[in-house]
């Protein structure tokens, strides 16, 4: 009954994910072409950037609808401990190309500045990348806020970052629409502004895709679990009467919030092999549905001996 249970909320999750992010896809495949056109038609490089940052909101919109059809699958032969790291990587993944994008834009916009250095001559922007700027800001806030919320209450890693790829998106037209209209307002010989602001683009999707990055770490490295995290998962144990003592209590992420666990516990020596089983049991099911995010137990039963 509990497994059934479990599948059906497995499924409710994975159906919640993929909800939010086919928003976040087909608002991003809009907003990236009105942005390329704006930037085209309107004369501004840093809007061009945008776009293409937005486009590879795409890709990890993609990745996930894609990602997702797996990482919940049930723990199997070759994957005893489930697939759920494989959500830990996409996450990964999506920090990743945030990166390659900010160096990608950061690269154009030095490359631009040099050029305007050598007097090669760049038009003002007009209006037109100033409006689809805010229009941007606007709704990719709010596909963040939405997309967030969900994630948090799913503790899902990859649509966390993915909600911060669209917060960053977001982010990276606040300086184009600054540029913009501080050219529209100054006039074609501070056009140099436009560059100027991608580079501040660049350098603020280098900092969400570390913040993205930097938790997949412990997982990705088979971490285990923090002192205090330890402390509390031990005393659950030690909550148990039958339980004289317990040693070798590791632990290791296996998934981007999940947790494993593997302890040795001492008993009476009188107790029963039956009455150990149960016990065993028992302290598997208090700790799965503690609040700890304990996705395995393994208990080990000793004799205690002074």
């Amino acid at each position: 009954m509990t497994s059934n249970s479990n599948n059906a909320n497995s499924s409710d999750t994975i159906q919640a994910v993929r909800r939010i992010t086919w928003v976040g896809f087909w608002v991003n495949l809009i907003l990236s072409g009105l942005k390329l056109f704006a930037g085209i038609v309107g004369n501004s490089s840093v809007l061009i950037a945008d776009a293409v940052h937005t486009l590879s909101d795409l890709v990890t919109d993609v990745v996930i609808l894609v990602g997702s059809r797996f990482w919940d699958r049930p723990a199997d032969e070759d994957h005893p401990y489930g697939h759920a790291k494989i959500e830990t990587m996409v996450t990964f993944f999506i920090g990743l190309v945030l990166v390659l994008v900010a160096f990608g834009l950061f690269y154009d916009a030095v490359m631009t500045i040099f050029e305007m250095l050598g007097d090669k001559e760049f038009p003002s922007p007009t209006w037109l990348p100033l409006v689809v700027a805010v229009i941007g800001i606007i709704v990719k806030e709010y596909v963040y806020r939405i997309t967030v919320k969900v994630g948090m209450n799913l503790k899902s890693s990859a649509l966390i970052a993915n909600a911060w790829h669209h917060r960053s998106d977001a982010l990276s037209s606040i300086p184009a629409a600054i540029t913009v209209a501080a050219c529209l307002i100054l006039g074609d010989s501070f056009a140099f502004l436009d560059p100027v602001g991608t580079i501040v683009v660049a350098m603020m999707i280098v900092y969400a895709a570390w913040e993205i990055v930097r938790p997949t770490f412990a997982a990705l490295l088979d971490a285990g679990a923090s002192e205090t995290q330890r402390n509390e998962i031990a005393e659950i144990i030690r909550s148990f009467p039958e339980v004289n003592g317990l040693h070798k209590l590791r632990t290791r992420h296996i998934g981007p919030t999940g947790l494993a666990v593997d302890v040795h516990i001492q008993v009476a020596p009188g107790m029963s092999l039956r009455e150990t089983h149960a016990l065993s049991h028992r302290i598997q099911e208090r700790l799965l549905e503690s609040d700890k995010d304990i996705l395995d137990v393994f208990v080990h039963v000793e004799p205690y001996e002074k």
